[in-house]
């Protein structure tokens, strides 16, 4: 219903804003499809700005982060699908719409099916590194998943050869898009798994869209990847196609060329590796020889082995000069105890019996031999010896004169 106004009788402007914002709210919420030109996230808050995909209308929404993040991935750009309701501000005058759901179309949402495909196989532990397999060096065969006549396929074996021109490849052939490739693909891949020489598998195909890369991000693929016991190399499209096998497969190569890099060694550079290898042992063997050698030359040059016999010299001059001191030491001694000696002997001569005899003194002796000490030992006509220096007397004793005790010592 229009309000009456005129220029003596105008409506005052809250009046209009209120009214403009009952009109508003009387519109219910609708679904409405549209381009994402920006988007902004603020506390909590989401801030995009929606446009016709065919004219040149745009209008303000704002949701809530749970409602963008419950869409899945949405990028400036992306056509989606979105439940609002138009909300009028009044102390700006804006009109903003508020959106309660957000649905990715087309390959927005096909995206969105992937992403939430990955956070479950996350959740499950089935991207974590430690489960990665490490590829041999150098296998005895590779195991090739790829499509008939591709440049997938083309790229793959002219660069395996190029590397190593022994390497043995089993191809087999799948397709790589459609309905049906999802299930060849993994049938290929078991039968690779139980060939007993098989000891990598690589799975290529050239780049594409997303819907021509779907079957290598199917859940079943990517499942059967994990379980396999044979490391698995991703080969899928270029650098920019991710699909969810190249997150669960053990090696990720960014093209099919890469790959065939990845799986085996360069043979010109293996020769490279081991010739300088070897130069650095021959390099390393001739140091040391000539350090040993350099060591035995200064070993050499040593007095004691220059002139073995010097050492020896100096230690027999040693020992003759210690020989000569001990003689010395010898003659000193035993002359001095021969001093000693003839002082002794000297001492006990001048102390013996025939000193005394030889001085005029006799030794008694009776009959049996035993010494006479007292005129009392003997009687008168009694024989006795008189022992002289010289020789011995036969007496016969006349008569005994004992000394008085007052005539002292005086005969």
């Amino acid at each position: 219903m229009a309000l009456e106004s005129s220029p003596e009788n105008p409506q005052p402007l809250r009046e209009i804003a209120n009214a403009v914002r009952g009109w508003v709210d009387r519109l219910g919420p609708v679904w409405v499809t549209g381009q994402v030109v920006q988007l902004n996230r603020r506390s909590g808050t989401v801030y995009l700005t929606l446009r016709d995909t065919h004219a040149e209308v745009s209008v303000s929404v704002s949701m809530s982060t749970v409602v963008l993040d419950k869409a899945g991935p949405v990028a400036e750009g992306a056509t989606v699908v979105a439940w609002v309701k138009p909300r009028y501000w009044m102390k700006s005058g804006r009109l903003s719409f508020e959106c309660k759901d957000l649905r990715p179309t087309g390959e927005g949402r096909l995206l969105a099916q992937l992403e939430h495909l990955k956070r479950t196989l996350q959740a499950e532990g089935l991207f974590d590194a430690a489960r990665r397999r490490p590829l041999p060096f150098l296998p005895r065969r590779i195991g090739l998943i790829t499509g008939a006549d591709s440049a997938a396929e083309r790229d793959v074996l002219e660069h395996l050869h190029r590397r190593w021109p022994a390497v043995r490849v089993e191809v087999l052939h799948t397709l790589v898009q459609g309905p049906a490739a999802t299930e060849q693909v993994m049938n290929a891949l078991g039968r690779l798994e139980r060939h007993p020489e098989v000891e990598v598998i690589i799975i290529a195909r050239g780049g594409g869209s997303v819907e021509d890369l779907l079957p290598f991000s199917n859940e079943g693929l990517v499942r059967a990847v994990a379980a396999c016991r044979t490391p698995v190399v991703s080969a899928i499209g270029h650098e920019t196609d991710t699909p969810i096998l190249d997150l669960v497969a053990d090696l990720r190569a960014s093209t099919p060329t890469d790959a065939a890099k990845r799986v085996v060694p360069d043979v010109a550079e293996e020769q490279q590796r081991v010739s300088e290898a070897l130069a650095r042992v021959r390099q390393a063997v001739r140091l040391r020889v000539d350090r040993e050698r350099q060591a035995l030359t200064d070993l050499c040059a040593r007095p004691v082995l220059r002139d073995p016999t010097a050492t020896l010299v100096v230690h027999r001059e040693q020992l003759l000069a210690a020989h000569e001191r001990l003689q010395l030491a010898a003659a000193r001694r035993v002359t001095e105890e021969r001093r000693g000696l003839d002082h002794d002997l000297a001492r006990v001569r001048a102390m013996s019996p025939r000193a005394t005899l030889q001085r005029g003194y006799a030794i008694l002796t009776d009959g049996a031999g035993d010494t006479i000490g007292s005129v009392t030992e003997v009687d008168p006509d009694d024989d006795i010896a008189a022992q002289l220096a010289d020789g011995r007397l036969i007496l016969a004793v006349r008569h005994t004169e004992p000394h008085s005790p007052e005539a002292g010592d005086t005969p």
